[in-house]
């Protein structure tokens, strides 16, 4: 047990070793992940706030009327927005009169023509729309959807109803919708735009590439769209002749390139986020008391958790040296529950002692009276004090069967004790075997008859006989002369059901629950009258139970009884 204490005490300081160090773990992942959120919100607000203006700048010629938009999307984002241009002159700036001096550096230059290197679509200059040829592919993209339901249609910057990603040789979807070859005519403003950027690109390929000129074609939109930017398999210069042409024709329709301040309201950069260093003696201190604790709980449970152990630890030697009344007291817990068990060991250990106690001085009861009498007589005989005459044959070979059958029986329970019982299932009429064991139970002074309705389950014919028998056999040695026992079959919902009921003497309600125990007989004065070795009822139950079923009794005393077994049907 010191060992088991001692286990436990090392076992629950590990235990709390781990926690400190999983806590603190967590909790610094918990801080960084918070950071690294906090930071990633502020980079989104600044990404945000750049998209908005690269926005307004695709979408308008110059600056000059953007304070209202920008001051809006400051607000929005809380925060201090400023535009310069390539001079330093500020264009816009939302931080009023008092604001502090701006940084030194720069967000980021906002230019629609070179995000990331690319145009922003969102610049489509001379390729928008006029408001008639709006409304005139807007009604065709209108008829379409009524043609075709299942399609979707997105709106181009240029405003340009189309399909979502249309790619060369996917126009067979209008087979059945020619409105939708309607939808994709080049307009006359985009044809005015791509001859522009034609002569552009020429111009531009006479200058830097004068063998590119087999790539001098009209420009066609190969994804139907606006959007003619390259150029596939040309040379680099040649591709660099189409990006370059298509900036010179966007710039008059875009804002100029500005430089972009962001900083808090008050002018200042935005807070930068840093976890400090917290101070390792202050962890130390802190992870030392909470272990200093957890040591101390967990020395006060494993001794409340090995007091019950020791106790149980005793009783468990006693009851294994023979001592049948130890008890332990457990509490509550898991600890109380195996007490608890324990207990409810010990206690079945008593009674199957008692019991087995019992069943010795039964079966030696049973076993004396007819070796006393076979063994007498026999004596007498040899002695010649009695003739050997046919009756005393007789009554010798009757109490040899009574043996026989008290041996039979008490193998038939040996089996059945040590799970090898044989049955030999077949499919049967119930109602036979009821009017084979009605017929063999037949006696002058009983009226025993059978109530039976045709029944077929699957079942070993010889041991449903030998239960039925027994529970016949006990209703008529319990009835007086001039009684009844009625023997019923019939189904009840998925069960057959067997009832046997007598007008005997019946069983008083304390006996009732020991009707099937071995070598129980509510006659206790073990007469020879009643015969019977108390061991068919026993049998019975543990048959019935062999074949999938229940065995039941009720009984008032002095009016009778009734068994009844219920079989899966």
């Amino acid at each position: 047990m010191k060992s088991l204490l001692v286990r436990f005490f090392l076992f629950s300081l590990v235990i709390a070793a781990c926690s400190i160090a999983v806590t603190a773990w967590l909790a610094s992942q918990a801080t960084t992940g918070a950071i690294r959120q906090e930071q990633g919100d502020a980079l989104e607000t600044d990404a945000q706030i750049f998209d908005e203006l690269v926005r307004y700048a695709a979408t308008h010629k110059d600056w000059t009327s953007a304070k209202s938009d920008v001051d809006g999307i400051a607000q929005k984002h809380g925060r201090r927005i400023a535009l310069t241009d390539g001079n330093g002159t500020t264009l816009v700036d939302t931080g009023g009169e008092n604001a502090p001096q701006l940084p030194i550096t720069p967000k980021a230059l906002v230019d629609p023509l070179n995000v990331n290197g690319k145009i922003d679509p969102r610049a489509v200059g001379p390729f928008k729309l006029n408001d008639e040829e709006y409304r005139t592919l807007r009604a065709y993209a209108d008829q379409l959807l009524q043609c075709n339901g299942r399609i979707t249609l997105v709106e181009a910057p240029n405003g340009r109803p189309r399909l979502p990603d249309l790619g060369p040789g996917e126009l067979s979807v209008w087979e059945d919708c020619p409105v939708g070859y309607r939808l994709y005519t080049i307009t006359v403003t985009e044809k005015a735009a791509y001859g522009q950027l034609q002569a552009l690109f020429t111009k531009c390929l006479d200058q830097r590439a004068p063998g590119g000129r087999n790539y001098d074609r009209p420009l066609t939109p190969t994804t139907f769209d606006w959007e003619v930017t390259t150029v596939n398999g040309a040379p680099p210069e040649v591709v660099a002749c189409m990006d370059s042409s298509r900036r010179e024709q966007l710039r008059p329709y875009v804002a100029a390139p500005a430089q972009l301040f962001l900083t808090s309201p008050t002018g200042d950069e935005p807070m930068t986020i840093d976890l400090s260093t917290t101070g390792a003696t202050r962890i130390t201190l802190v992870a030392l008391g909470i272990l200093s604790l957890a040591g101390f709980a967990s020395w006060l449970t494993a001794t409340q958790l090995v007091r019950p152990i020791r106790a149980l630890t005793a009783a468990t030697k006693r009851t294994a040296e023979g001592d049948r009344t130890a008890r332990v007291d457990g509490g509550s817990g898991e600890i109380g529950e195996l007490a608890r068990s324990f207990n409810a060991m010990s206690e079945k250990l008593a009674e199957t002692e008692r019991q087995r106690q019992a069943m010795v001085s039964d079966v030696a009861h049973e076993l004396r009276t007819p070796l006393g009498n076979i063994t007498g007589w026999l004596e007498a005989t040899q002695d010649g004090l009695a003739e050997p005459d046919p009756h005393l044959i007789d009554m010798l070979l009757e109490e040899s069967l009574l043996l026989q059958r008290l041996v039979d029986d008490l193998h038939d329970l040996a089996q059945a004790d040590a799970g090898t019982l044989r049955l030999h299932p077949e499919p049967i009429a119930l109602d036979d075997v009821v009017d084979q064991v009605v017929n063999a139970q037949q006696n002058r002074e009983i009226l025993l008859r059978a109530e039976t309705t045709p029944v077929h389950i699957t079942a070993d014919p010889v041991r449903l006989r030998q239960a039925l028998g027994n529970l016949v056999a006990n209703a008529v040695r319990y009835t007086p002369p001039g009684g009844e026992v009625v023997v019923k079959l019939f189904r009840w919902q998925d069960e057959a059901i067997l009832e046997v009921t007598d007008t005997g003497t019946g069983i008083a309600p304390d006996d009732v629950p020991h009707v099937f125990d071995r070598f129980w007989r509510a006659d206790k004065s073990r007469s020879r009258r009643t015969g019977g070795s108390g061991l068919g009822l026993a049998i019975t139950r543990h048959l019935v139970e062999a074949h999938g079923g229940v065995v039941s009794v009720t009984s008032t005393l002095g009016e009778g009884s009734t068994f009844r077994i219920s079989l899966p049907a």
